[in-house]
């Protein structure tokens, strides 16, 4: 099964269910595919779902951190099960030793020797954890591991 045709499936669950944070969650998440599809002209590859999610979890913890800075636990608490509930449309997360494991293969493939290569390095290192790491961790590591070469 698809991943929209999921959504859509749980959905309905949580509407069964009376399930009003999971079915608000989920009717903002498939609004967003369908605002993304409006504006591709096309419907969206299961990839391009995936990035939609990431977004919309990126977007929740952006807003996580504003409520704790205001103090607003009355949100913080919402919003962190708005995330629990986006977070499990996600395939799970690389673990740091996988991680790295990838970075250290892309360094070979590209032929990477000093910081310069950055750029390269990244290219083949998103393409190939394809949203299991965060882009602001990988570049991280990319950067430290490229400094240590030289």
């Amino acid at each position: 099964m698809d991943l929209k045709t999921r959504l859509q499936k749980e959905l309905k669950e949580a509407m069964r269910a009376r399930d009003e944070r999971r079915k608000q969650t989920l009717r903002m998440l498939l609004s967003a595919i369908k605002l993304a599809e409006v504006e591709k002209g096309a419907p969206l590859s299961e990839g391009e779902i995936l990035n939609v999610v990431r977004r919309e979890v990126k977007s929740r913890k952006e807003t996580l951190e504003i409520a704790r800075e205001s103090g607003r636990d009355d949100i913080v608490q919402e919003v962190q099960e708005e995330i629990a509930i986006l977070e499990a449309f996600l395939p799970p997360a690389l673990r740091p030793e996988e991680l790295d494991a990838i970075i250290e293969e892309a360094i070979q493939k590209v032929g990477a020797t000093s910081i310069k290569d950055m750029g390269r390095v990244m290219k083949e290192v998103m393409a190939r954890v394809q949203g299991r790491a965060e882009g602001g961790e990988v570049s991280r590591r990319v950067k430290e591991r490229l400094t240590a070469l030289g």
